[in-house]
C-alpha cells in the first residue's frame, strides 16, 4: 500500500540533491503553466462556454480527483506526472473562461503579483515551517466556510462579496507556505518533487484566478 506523500520520511527511491529537487518541482510547475498558457492561447472560450455546466463539474471535478489520487498515492515520478496534468488540464480550461473577461493587462499584473507573493511565502515556509503547520488546520476550516458562503451567495441571493477574495487570498498564501515547507522535510526524491510541485500548482492557480479577480474589480 502507498503512503501519501507527504507522510512520506523514509524512502528506497532514490535521493537527489536539493538543487535537483528544487529544479524538478520549478520545472514541474512550469509544465503546468506553460499548458495553461498553451491552453488559452489555443482554446476559444466560447466554446468551452458552450459544454453544459453539470458535464463540464462533473468532468472537471473527476479529473482533478483522479489527478490527485494519481499523485499523491503513487511513488513513481511518471505515474504521479500524469496525475498532475490530469489536474492541469482542467485548471486550464476554467483559466482560459476567466481569463477571457479581462483585459491584457490586468492579466499581467495579475501574474506578476502572484509570482511576487508565491516567492515571499516560499521563503516564510521555508524559515517557519512549523507555524503554517500549525496553522493549516484553520486554513482548511476557513477555506471550507468560504465556499460554503460563497455558494449560497451565489445561488440564493446572486451576490459576491469583495471581501471573500481577499479572505481566499490570504488563504492560498497560507497554503504555499504550508505546502513548500512540507516540500521540504520529506525525502528529495524525483517523485516526491513532482507530488509537491502538483500541490503548490493548485495553490498558485486558486491565488492567481483570486487576484484577478481583485483587480479586475479596480
Amino acid at each position: 500500500m502507498e503512503v501519501d506523500v507527504f507522510d512520506r520520511r523514509d524512502t528506497t527511491d532514490t535521493i537527489i540533491s536539493a538543487t535537483a529537487y528544487n529544479l524538478t518541482i520549478g520545472l514541474t510547475l512550469c509544465w503546468g503553466f506553460a499548458i495553461n498558457w498553451l491552453m488559452v492561447n489555443n482554446i476559444d472560450p466560447v466554446t468551452i462556454s458552450k459544454i453544459n455546466p453539470i458535464i463540464f463539474f462533473i468532468g472537471y471535478f473527476a479529473s482533478c480527483l483522479f489527478g490527485i489520487y494519481l499523485f499523491k498515492n503513487s511513488s513513481n515520478p511518471l505515474v504521479s506526472f500524469i496525475g498532475y496534468n490530469f489536474v492541469v488540464v482542467p485548471f486550464g480550461l476554467i483559466i482560459n473562461v476567466v481569463v477571457s473577461r479581462y483585459d491584457s493587462a490586468i492579466v499581467s499584473e495579475a501574474i506578476r503579483l502572484t509570482g511576487l507573493v508565491t516567492i515571499g511565502m516560499m521563503c516564510l515556509g521555508s524559515l517557519f515551517p512549523a507555524f503554517f503547520k500549525k496553522i493549516v488546520g484553520a486554513l482548511t476550516i476557513a477555506l471550507l466556510l468560504v465556499i460554503v458562503v460563497e455558494l449560497v451567495e451565489a445561488f440564493i441571493f446572486g451576490i459576491h462579496h469583495g471581501i471573500i477574495d481577499w479572505i481566499v487570498v490570504l488563504i492560498f498564501c497560507g497554503y504555499i507556505g504550508y505546502d513548500w515547507g512540507r516540500a521540504n522535510q520529506i525525502p528529495k526524491t524525483m517523485d516526491n518533487a513532482i507530488d509537491s510541485a502538483a500541490a503548490l500548482y493548485m495553490d498558485i492557480i486558486n491565488l492567481f484566478l483570486r487576484i484577478l479577480r481583485i483587480l479586475g474589480r479596480k
